[in-house]
């Protein structure tokens, strides 16, 4: 029979939720009560009585074989008779508890009490529901006697409850394995380098390893790494994967990959998250019953609508979800978390796995340890790293709350004058930018003082500064926790604001610590040059996999020409007029479509508006800052193929058009970097600097020219995306000639000419 295996909680939550989703403010503080709430309790047993104890039932019904296990919190025995003892937390007042208690909860202890009276054959067995008040630490005991028929009875009901999810489960893994087997390569053959790449994550799956790879343009990544996870679904290594991104567009090329593969016979559910605000429905994102009907009785509705979706799609987009959040009249965003742990395939940004503060916590280590991470464009990750486990604080914030609450509430306003005093010493610092050896211990006391006054408020009605500037201080005082050797604390003066800034320089501990636990994870980009720098910034092991693919392009299909002019800063006044000059010459000689890239917007104005002085014929299309969605669409629109007039478009290194972007045949006929892409000189790069300095690495790489480096790849990568594309690179700097630089650059660049 096909085995089903199913947590308690799981099991029961998916049969007795009910209700609505509700965002209003819940202490965070009091979530974490919940662990001591159980510590608090366990420690009154007696003597013979335990603790978290591991139960486990094995259950045929209806041609499958359930095997439900989990830890029921306490086992009490008084004499002959023996308790199971379920303990909840309860942030409201006692009164406000149900006298009966919740059905979720009397279900989850009766599961234990099913499978202990079984084990033990005993005919009876005591059922208590303990609810522990967090702030008054008040306790209220349920207890009821329950036979062993009527356990089974209520077992067998739950699982009946439960059976037309898990009848399709079981129909849908036995089809997606034998289809995933029967998949053959949905292309007529593989590319140079892209047979070996998908061998190479094929075998890292296989045999629980990581891998780095550095998987050129044009290999066909995405379906590369698609390709052989899915097989190794078929040969049972591995039961779900994750395909991780930072950019909508390889999103969308993931979803077509998939789309690819379902048209060869493959039946897999794949599920694309996509953030709150962009899938809400209503005007304010505000998930409480009262303003949404679509969060009011969620969770009536869910369990038919994952299984309607489940049974009707294989692709859940964006588009796909929606329709049927309409349909059910659920939270379309709320609707793709939970699908998300029914999926076979997720495609989601990075932070739904790496990041603490937003991960998916429904992950238990046993499904981690069936789940394969894809991740794509992995150099994004090293500053999404850095920005995922750092946070800030600032002067004005409290000042703020100081002055609203003065009247309002004199607890709150005593603790943000308090901490205001705090940041008004940090400014006798003589320095703009300075560092912090530690933080005062009143800091942190203060904060935790501001986060129990703050609930205290914020319970009784919303206030938006005060929420705003207690989940900023929780999330300071989460990552106050991680600091390490890996953090430099610093301060930062503007005016007569002050900013204290957790800064995580070295994400590569953290990033290893929120990965730990699954089956494999896959690095890959075009990019990933030079692989021991992002082995070693994204928690790679020495054990871990390397692999570096050829381009399968010839260096015949681009011309590649350096000018060695300086893009230096102070340099650029000077240097603007040739360079405006080059691009006149270079679009004025061959027609097409170019795209221009520069270091920093004011550099892109000044070129482009000398190089307007002297163009005539040429079509001008400039990135502006804060471009939507739609705007970018139109920008890339206008790059058409067999254009009777030259197209030349502006834009910023490291910016929208840079990265991700498909231009193909005559789309795109030329490209000119501007510079070595460094970021600028600033406090924290030079902190970067010296920390890797002191680590006795190379401090300049790591916080400036392999960044910089890598933004220069990706846009030159902009321009030859297929086998038969052809067209003119320019990179402009002097220091593209420097052995430094040209280590990092692609070999089919390294025939160039000078000009």
């Amino acid at each position: 029979m096909e085995e089903i295996r199913i947590s308690v909680r799981t099991l029961v939550e998916y049969v007795f939720r009910s209700g609505s989703i509700d965002s209003r403010f819940r202490s965070t503080s009091t979530l974490l009560e919940g662990t001591r709430a159980h510590q608090k309790i366990q420690k009154t047993y007696k003597e013979g009585d335990q603790k978290e104890v591991y139960l486990r039932a094995e259950i045929p019904f209806e041609g499958l074989y359930y095997v439900i296990d989990g830890r029921c919190d306490g086992l009490l025995f008084y004499g002959e008779e023996v308790t199971i003892d379920e303990i909840k937390s309860f942030s409201h007042p006692i009164d406000e508890l149900e006298d009966d208690g919740y059905p979720v909860h009397w279900a989850q202890a009766k599961m234990y009490a099913y499978m202990y009276a079984k084990d033990h054959q005993l005919t009876e067995i005591d059922v208590q529901l303990t609810y522990f008040q967090v702030d008054t630490e008040e306790k209220k005991h349920i207890k009821r006697k329950y036979t062993a028929g009527d356990l089974e009875t209520f077992v067998f009901d739950v699982i009946k409850s439960y059976a037309p999810f898990a009848s399709w489960q079981a129909k849908h893994r036995s089809i997606r394995n034998e289809t995933s087997k029967e998949l053959r390569f949905p292309f007529p053959s593989y590319r140079d380098g892209q047979r070996k790449l998908a061998g190479a994550v094929y075998k890292t799956i296989a045999e629980r390893k990581n891998l780095f790879a550095k998987a050129p343009t044009g290999i066909g990544k995405t379906i590369s790494t698609l390709f052989p996870a899915i097989k190794a679904i078929s040969e049972r290594h591995t039961d779900r994967i994750f395909y991780l991104t930072a950019k909508t567009i390889t999103r969308t090329t993931a979803e077509e990959a998939f789309a690819q593969m379902h048209s060869c016979g493959l039946c897999m559910k794949s599920v694309t998250i996509t953030a709150k605000d962009k899938v809400c429905f209503k005007e304010e994102t505000n998930c409480q019953k009262e303003y949404c009907e679509f969060a009011n009785g969620y969770y009536d509705r869910i369990n038919g609508a994952i299984l309607d979706i489940l049974m009707n799609e294989n692709e859940m987009t964006r588009n796909v979800i929606e329709a049927y959040a309409r349909k059910h009249t659920v939270c379309p965003f709320e609707f793709s978390i939970d699908l998300a742990y029914a999926a076979d395939a997720i495609i989601c940004d990075y932070n739904y796995i790496f990041d603490p503060q937003v991960s998916l916590k429904r992950l238990y280590e046993e499904q981690k340890k069936s789940t394969a991470i894809l991740v794509d464009e992995a150099h994004n990750l090293v500053d999404r790293g850095r920005e995922m486990f750092s946070a800030s604080i600032n002067k004005d914030m409290f000042l703020q709350l100081k002055r609203e609450f003065k009247e309002l509430n004199r607890p709150v306003y005593e603790i943000a004058h308090k901490i205001n005093a705090w940041f008004i010493a940090l400014k006798k610092e003589n320095k703009t930018e300075f560092v912090l050896e530690k933080l005062e211990e009143p800091l942190s006391e203060l904060l935790e003082l501001f986060v129990s006054e703050a609930e205290k408020v914020l319970a009784a009605g919303s206030n938006p500064t005060l929420l705003d500037a207690y989940f900023q201080v929780q999330s300071f005082l989460k990552i106050l926790n991680l600091l390490d050797e890996n953090y430099i604390i610093y301060g930062e003066k503007n005016k007569n604001d002050v900013m204290v800034k957790l800064f995580c320089i070295n994400p590569s501990n953290l990033l290893k610590q929120m990965g730990k636990g699954f089956r494999s994870k896959v690095f890959f980009s075009a990019t990933l040059e030079p692989i021991s720098y992002y082995q070693d910034i994204l928690g790679g092991e020495a054990e871990d996999y390397k692999l570096s693919v050829k381009s399968p392009f010839s260096k015949e299909q681009s011309e590649v020409y350096v000018k060695p002019l300086s893009t230096r800063y102070n340099d650029r006044e000077q240097t603007a007029g040739e360079i405006a000059s080059l691009i006149h010459s270079l679009t004025r000689n061959q027609q097409g479509n170019y795209l221009i890239f520069f270091p920093s917007y004011q550099y892109m104005m000044t070129v482009y508006e000398q190089f307007g002085q002297f163009n005539e014929e040429a079509k001008l299309l400039l990135q502006s800052t804060g471009m939507t969605e739609a705007q970018k669409e139109e920008f890339l629109a206008e790059f058409k193929p067999d254009l009777q007039q030259t197209l030349v478009g502006f834009a910023v290194l490291g910016g929208i058009f840079s990265e991700g972007i498909d231009l193909k045949g005559d789309r795109l006929n030329g490209v000119v970097v501007v510079g070595v892409g460094l970021p600028q000189l600033c406090f924290e790069r030079n902190l970067i600097k010296d920390h890797f300095f002191k680590k006795n690495k190379n401090g300049y790489d790591y916080a400036y020219v392999i960044p910089g480096m890598n933004k220069v790849l990706q846009a030159g990568g902009r321009l030859i995306r297929s086998e038969t594309d052809q067209g003119t690179i320019v990179l402009v700097d002097d220091r593209f000639l420097q052995r430094k630089y040209q280590a990092l650059m692609p070999e089919e660049w390294l025939t160039y000419t000078i000009i």
